[in-house]
């Protein structure tokens, strides 16, 4: 048997659960150029060093697979994996060696000078997925020259953010983007923290291996 408190208790409404923040994925920069450069330095590796694992004599196989296990993650390393993934919490720029995690509330400043960079907790990380070209950045100046040329009111859509037709050095307009995520996602609740820094040790110890075992055979004779 139920008391009346009981059945009031049982019917009363629930409060509605907050609704939950939309996932977003990350936006991911690489350098076109340098993953092109990485595929073909690879290729003629894998030539040159298969060639001299097969048909070497004496010592040459040796060197050859000292070589590549040296070489190949040096390439990889400042070719392919070079990547900025950046999300609703926070900025991850993956570079040669090292991996850094920079929350977007610690993110103080992204520049492109001679290169990219990002500020974050008092140091300076560079970002080596976003070259800086200063022939592209040469080429977008002559065509904002000509456009203004052509339109000194800035009536076409060429002028304008948010127009067809954007009069910007791709690096340029990249940092441009990362620095207005940055401003807008600083706040978050899940955008606080402190950079975090890992060591690219899948890459640092095939390289590190291959070098010594080329002392090593040199050594030797």
């Amino acid at each position: 048997m139920t008391s009346p408190d009981d059945d009031h208790s049982s019917s009363a409404p629930r409060e509605p659960e907050p609704p939950e923040e939309p996932q977003y994925a990350d936006r991911v920069f690489r350098s076109s150029g340098g993953i092109v450069g990485g595929v073909l330095l690879l290729a003629l590796g894998a030539w040159l060093g298969g060639d001299a694992l097969v048909r070497g004599e004496g010592r040459t196989p040796w060197l050859a697979l000292a070589g590549l296990l040296c070489l190949v993650p040096v390439v990889v390393a400042f070719t392919l994996r070079p990547a900025v993934f950046a999300g609703a919490d926070r900025l991850r720029v993956r570079n040669p060696f090292r991996t850094i995690t920079l929350p977007w509330s610690c993110v103080e400043g992204v520049r492109a000078g001679y290169s990219s960079e990002v500020l974050a907790g008092g140091a300076t990380y560079q970002l080596w997925a976003i070259p800086v070209s200063l022939r592209q950045r040469k080429r977008a100046a002559r065509q904002q020259s000509r456009a203004a040329a052509e339109d000194p009111f800035g009536r076409t859509s060429a002028h304008t953010r948010g127009g067809d037709v954007e009069l910007r050095a791709p690096a340029d307009q990249i940092i441009d983007d990362l620095r207005e995520l940055a401003e807008d996602n600083a706040s978050r609740e899940a955008a606080q923290g402190e950079p975090e820094v890992r060591w690219a040790f899948e890459v640092l110890a095939p390289a590190v291996a291959g070098a010594v075992l080329l002392a090593v055979l040199f050594l030797v004779g």
